[in-house]
Order: structure tokens, then sequence, then C-alpha cells
């Protein structure tokens, strides 16, 4: 049974749409503002996101990044509509050859949509208001943001989602996240608007936790990792045991994979605090 929620914040709309309710990482919201679509939720749920596509006419389709739960219906969109996506660079050769997706992603989102969309130009406007393109990779290697900054309004792709991390895809690579999160936060932001958690108040203050979260996380397991514990260990000590998710996923999204990585972590350009 698929997950349904309408939102409504301001003038943004946006629908949640997902084959399972597992929590917010198993549903994905849809938003329109304005003449412009953010993202396309996952081929699975195309029979919901189709009548809100059809809702009301709109001119574009702004895609974040290449992962099956945000590109998964821009090819149908594209079919539907006439609008071709625009999409980061390194997202749209990626559209056009595919890609592969666990056992697990695949049987909560679906199968990749293949879309051929097109660069997103120089000047990108919302409804007619200026917005700047962030390039955050690290959760994935295209992963780019949308920051309206008269609005205060941040697209934040997969860059939030929670200010507290438990689990890491084995794909994601910890320290470019940081360098990511620690890039946007340098931009001025109120209000968060997040395809999983929904639209996050305070949104520059709750970047800034999970910043501070992760850098203490990383800091605890060097120290440990620096005492000759071993990773599981390290794991166990910081997180607990791994659980169903990162069993079933074989470790490709687990406690394991985010102690791991950061071990990795660097220091030396660590924010200072406000």
């Amino acid at each position: 049974m698929s997950v349904m929620q309408r939102y409504q914040h301001k003038d943004l709309v946006g629908l949640r749409v997902g084959r399972v309710n597992l929590g917010i990482n198993t549903s994905f919201i849809v938003y329109r503002l304005g003449d412009t679509v953010i993202d396309t939720g996952p081929t699975n749920q195309w029979k919901y996101v189709k009548p809100f596509i059809e809702s009301s006419p709109f001119e574009q389709l702004l895609l974040t990044h290449h992962h099956e739960d945000h590109s998964g219906n821009a090819g149908a969109i594209h079919r539907l509509t006439g609008i071709q996506p625009k999409a980061p660079t390194l997202t749209i050769d990626i559209l056009k050859r595919g890609f592969k997706i666990p056992p697990m992603q695949k049987f909560i989102w679906g199968r990749c949509g293949l879309a051929d969309a097109q660069p997103l130009p120089e000047d990108i406007t919302i409804g007619g208001e200026q917005t700047q393109a962030l390039f955050t990779p690290g959760h994935a290697k295209d992963m780019t943001c949308y920051l309206m900054k008269e609005r205060g309004w941040l697209f934040s792709a997969d860059l939030y989602i929670a200010n507290r991390l438990k689990l890491l895809r084995s794909d994601e690579h910890l320290p470019t996240l940081l360098d990511s999160i620690r890039f946007t936060l340098s931009h001025d932001f109120d209000t968060l608007l997040c395809p999983h958690r929904g639209v996050v108040e305070n949104g520059h203050s709750k970047l800034r936790e999970k910043y501070d979260y992760l850098m203490n996380l990383a800091e605890q397991a060097q120290g440990l990792n620096s005492q000759g514990v071993e990773l599981k260990e390290i794991t166990n000590r910081l997180l607990g045991k791994e659980g169903a998710i990162g069993i079933l996923s074989r470790y490709n999204f687990s406690k394991r994979n985010l102690i791991a990585s950061c071990l990795e972590v660097e220091f030396d350009q660590r924010l200072q605090k406000a």
C-alpha cells in the first residue's frame, strides 16, 4: 500500500508517495512551486505521481541527482508533458545509460527510469525567482541542491534528511558530504525542503546540528581506532549492533559503513562554533 500525503506550505505543494511505510527514508515528496516541479518520485509510484503532475500546468522539471527515488519518473513526465528534465551535468549521462540498484532499494523504489535530460541553464529561476544551484556531492557524486535566496529556501535533495545519521550507503563518502554541508552552511537560508523529511524550519541550524553530530562521531570513532579497537566494536560502541536494514541490505546501507567513513574524516577545516 502506498503512503500518500499532500503538503501545502505557503505556495509550495507536495505529494508524499511510497510503496512501504518504514520511516521517512522509504517515502518521497515530489514538490511543485509555481512553474517548476522538483524531482519526480520513484517508478513504482507513477500511478500516484501522474495525476499530481497533470493537476496543473508547469514549465520546468528540475532534478537534484540520479537516485531512483529522485529521478525515476523523469522520462515518464517528459513523455506525458513534453517537458524535458533539467539536471546536473553528471546526472545526464547516468540517466541515459541507467544504473544498477541493490535489491532492497529496488523493492522499495522500483527500477531506475531512463531519461533524456538537458543541462541546467546558467540562470535558473523557479516561478520567476532567481535560484542558485549548489553542487553538493557525498551522498551521490552528482547531487545538487537549489537555493532560493530571496525566500531563504533550500531544496536540499538528500543533504539533510535527519540531523543524526545512523546508517550510510556503501557508495556514500562522509568526508565529501561534510565538505558539501560546510559549503552549504556558508549560504543564508532558513527553510529546508527535504524530499523525505518534509518542510524543516530553522533549517540552517538543523543542518549545522547534523554537521556537528557527524564531526563529533568521527572524532570518537578515530579516538577508538587509535586505541586499536576494531571497526565492528567501534560501531557497536557508538551506534549499537547492526540492525535488520544493514543485514538485509548485505551491509550496503549500514552502521558499519558510517563508522568506516568516519575514519577518513580530516579535521583541519572544521567549522568554528557560532
